[in-house]
């Protein structure tokens, strides 16, 4: 039999938050018929069709964390933690997997990770390229503010390493403009495209999610609001039907074989976030404060209202502007910010969940949505949110926060809207959910276009269209 190829895939990074290096991982394997070993920090697992292919193999690295030093001299942890990290990722790549015919590494973080990558390159006579996602200085930046000293010394490593790739992909044209001009790096441009398994979920997609989800969004602790108040009353849940609870949910009901979308449900609204600083979470909780007050003057309502409009809801009532309910996935350091601040909010109409899914059951969720927010801006101004490409790949329409390349990808009124501040965006939830579920004709149109989006490309298209040619360009150089 025939040697086969093989493609060592580099992630400096928890795999499973990673999903276009999975993506290659699974092409380079399905498409290309390449042995593949994913060296990458443990974490989250990655999706179930990463971890029954037969021919990826994944090799966990153990995460570098000095929490307690970088309390006492930061400069002096982020030295150690790289220095660590590099001799971490060099071990792997040179001892502990085969030789590979080609790394693919993701970038950022760049630091130690293209170094490493690149002395493995020369000890084992692989040559290498880079996926940029972004610029790793850029999101230094964020924190340290871009003429920092160290900010400075990152950019120079990373331009430095750069350039020493074999060949370099990347997300956007603005990206592969500014690589070019001002870092003499050529990169072919491989958009950000949805797999297969993101698709619009059907009603017995929707009805077996929202049973599992069931006590995070209907019973978490110490919390009352509009979803949870609406399932404690005596008419609520399966007594407005006479069914057994089992076959009823926030979001459906299902008689006999039927299943249903209940007509006064709230409007699902979906927003992954790595709870960043790149991500401004504070405009989405504005923005859900002002839609909570511009329904209630909308509806001519005063404020001792809110038992009677959830004891209505609980009876079945349907109004003009729906409830709103927010699931946030995620994980990331500014989540337990957030979520105290949410904590704080007496809304009327909206509510809020916080939670981590599976790879499995996060495209169901998009699927199972009616928008989707993005509230990334990019470091650098050059990158696109892949949450987005995913939710277009459901069918989901989105609003997202304008920046200088987004229009990329989202097409204003045609598969998203764009907002700049959190008023902006209250419009458009007064817009775009008035007469919910039925009677929102423009959410509906946003809808179909999220869809032509979706079935004009996809991941693996794209990724043999693109991504293939330069690596076997790469690898036959190398021979």
């Amino acid at each position: 039999m025939e040697k086969r190829g093989r493609v060592a895939v580099v992630v400096l990074g928890d795999i499973g938050r990673s999903p276009r290096m999975q993506y290659h991982a699974l092409s380079l394997a399905q498409q290309a018929h390449l042995e593949v070993d994913i060296v990458a920090n443990g974490g989250s697992d990655p999706h179930m069709a990463v971890k029954e292919n037969q021919s990826i193999h994944l090799h966990k690295m153990t995460s570098v964390n000095l929490q307690g030093l970088s309390k006492l001299s930061s400069p002096v942890a982020l030295l150690l933690k790289a220095a660590m990290q590099f001799i971490i990722l060099v071990w792997f790549l040179c001892f502990k997997i085969p030789r590979p015919d080609v790394f693919v590494v993701q970038n950022p973080p760049s630091v130690p990770t293209l170094a490493a990558v690149k002395l493995s390159s020369w000890l084992r006579r692989s040559p290498f390229v880079i996926d940029w996602h972004n610029f790793g200085y850029t999101l230094l930046g964020l924190s340290h503010g871009r003429g920092h000293v160290i900010v400075k010394i990152y950019h120079w490593f990373e331009k430095y390493f750069g350039r020493m790739a074999d060949g370099s992909l990347c997300v956007t044209k603005a990206m592969q403009h500014e690589l070019a001009q001002n870092w003499g790096i050529k990169a072919t441009v491989l958009y950000d495209q949805p797999p297969e398994f993101f698709h619009p979920a059907s009603l017995e997609e929707k009805h077996e999610l929202f049973h599992r989800l069931e006590n995070s969004i209907c019973h978490p602790n110490g919390i009352r609001d509009c979803v949870t108040a609406a399932q404690r009353g005596p008419d609520s849940g399966a007594a407005i039907h006479g069914l057994d609870q089992s076959s009823n949910t926030l979001f459906s009901t299902q008689i006999g074989n039927d299943i249903f979308l209940k007509a006064n449900r709230p409007a699902l609204v979906v927003s992954s976030t790595s709870w960043t600083p790149d991500e401004d979470f504070g405009i989405l909780l504005e923005a859900a404060v002002m839609y909570d007050r511009r329904v209630a003057a909308a509806l001519s309502e005063d404020d001792s209202v809110e038992e009677k409009i959830w004891m209505d809801i609980n009876n079945g009532k349907q109004y003009l502007y729906p409830r709103l309910l927010f699931i946030i996935t995620g994980k990331g350091p500014e989540r337990r910010k957030y979520e105290e601040q949410i904590k704080k909010l007496n809304l009327r109409r909206v509510a809020f969940r916080t939670m981590w899914l599976s790879a499995e059951d996060y495209p169901i969720l998009l699927g199972s949505a009616d928008l989707g927010v993005s509230l990334h801006t990019s470091s650098s101004g050059l990158d696109l949110p892949m949450k987005v490409v995913d939710m277009f790949g459901c069918g989901l329409p989105v609003c997202a926060v304008s920046f200088s390349c987004i229009t990329e990808l989202v097409e204003v009124e045609k598969n998203g809207l764009l907002f700049s501040t959190s008023s902006e965006l209250a419009d458009e939830f007064m817009m775009l959910f008035k007469g919910f579920p039925e009677k929102c004709d423009t959410l509906n149109s946003l809808r179909d276009g999220a869809l032509a989006t979706a079935s004009s490309a996809r991941w693996s298209t794209e990724w043999e269209m693109h991504a293939l040619p330069l690596i076997s360009e790469v690898i036959s150089r190398k021979q």
